[in-house]
């Protein structure tokens, strides 16, 4: 198998150079891939422009470089069977830029581009598949009906982009993990219980009257109650000062009697 030593050492540099330049900004609808150890096979995969016959099928090909390169052009494979009069029954593609109008100054980007163009408007004048040249030129149609079919069949499929903003109902879709979901039907609920906190304010109560769980006002009887014992203290302590008194006196008269 070819190597890059089969190449000079400044055509290395240069494709070394084009296909970074290619994998950084890889041109519209087309994929390079690289291998470092052989630049004599480039592969590439091409995506179907939208509206023509070949869209959503993606089409791998290949540029096969000679010892000469880039004296001598590249030739050019589609490796997935596609029906097109430009490109042959194996594979091979027909175009002119790799052909008579070659120029050593063109890059691999430009080829790349040429190829993929002819996807959008091929050449049916000089076509290497002669059924689909006829066809293109009689009924395009048919034509395209064909292309269709065979890129249904032999492309590859772009693998679809996922909906930004679609909601799931599913957890498990949007890979939620379900141990950390609280399950409503099993929270356990306070019970009736009514409280033992110290007694609410009476503006509170008022708005809350209808809540079972809210302690009841105290009564009035409870708060009056120690005004109560408050006046019988009073009392008790009146009589007690009448009866000193009175004592008092009786001690003063006997007094004066001595």
């Amino acid at each position: 198998m070819a190597t890059n030593k089969n190449f000079l050492p400044n055509v290395i540099k240069q494709l070394s150079k084009e296909l970074k330049n290619l994998n950084d900004s890889p041109p519209e609808g087309i994929t390079v891939v690289v291998n470092d150890d052989d630049f004599s096979s480039i592969f590439a995969d091409i995506k179907g422009p939208a509206g023509t016959p070949y869209e959503n099928g993606i089409f791998r090909m290949k540029l096969l470089l000679s010892n000469d390169f880039p004296q001598s052009p590249p030739k050019g494979y589609f490796i997935t069977k596609i029906f097109h009069p430009n490109i042959a029954t194996n594979g091979e593609i027909c175009v002119n830029t790799l052909k008579k109008d070659w120029n050593p100054s063109l890059g691999l980007r430009h080829v790349f581009t040429v190829i993929r163009c002819l996807l959008i408007e091929p050449f049916p004048e000089s076509a290497l598949n002669e059924q689909a040249g006829k066809m293109l030129l009689e009924d395009y149609d048919e034509y395209a009906r064909h292309a269709r079919l065979y890129t249904g069949i032999h492309a590859l499929k772009a693998k679809p982009k996922p909906k930004t903003g679609a909601i799931c109902e599913s957890t498990s879709a949007l890979n939620v993990d379900q141990t950390n979901t609280v399950n409503v039907d099993k929270v356990p609920f306070p019970s009736s219980t009514p409280l033992t906190h110290a007694p609410i304010p009476s503006k509170i109560l008022g708005m809350a009257s209808q809540d079972q769980n809210v302690i009841p006002a105290p009564s009035a009887k409870v708060v009056e109650a120690p005004v109560a014992a408050q006046k019988k203290e009073a009392v008790a302590a009146a009589t007690m000062a009448k009866a000193d008194k009175k004592k008092i006196d009786a001690r003063k008269k006997s007094l004066k009697r001595l």
